[in-house]
């Protein structure tokens, strides 16, 4: 492992859990956004990279749900989540940069909550 790699994996190993959600969040929105560009720039195969890298992203934000110790919260995040994976995949099929902006205000909504208690 390189010197780079190594610092990486540290950054990433040490930070307290809801950063690593504000991470996540951070990333799924930065790649929705690149989505939204390659779709103007009439790229559908880029395009459909940066929503399928958005997803992996949500449905690891889903998975890792605990659903006992989080209650109401977790439901409606698993909720939350399952329409953006929806929504995400009628945009890729439908070419729909409205649908990844929305998804985009979503996120943008949570990783401000996140924010705050991170």
């Amino acid at each position: 492992m390189n010197g780079l790699e190594t610092y990486k994996d540290i950054a990433i190993t040490t930070q307290t859990k809801g950063r690593i959600v504000v991470m996540l969040y951070d990333g799924a929105i930065k790649f929705l956004k690149l989505a939204i560009n390659e779709l103007e720039a009439q790229n559908p195969e880029l395009k459909g990279m940066y929503i399928k890298k958005a997803l992996d992203i949500i449905d690891e934000l889903n998975i890792v749900l605990d659903m006992e110790v989080g209650g109401e919260i977790a439901v409606n995040l698993r909720k939350l989540y399952t329409f953006m994976n929806q929504h995400l995949t009628q945009a890729n099929i439908k070419q729909d940069p409205k649908k990844i902006d929305e998804v985009i205000k979503l996120l943008e909504e949570l990783n401000k909550g996140w924010k705050n208690i991170a």
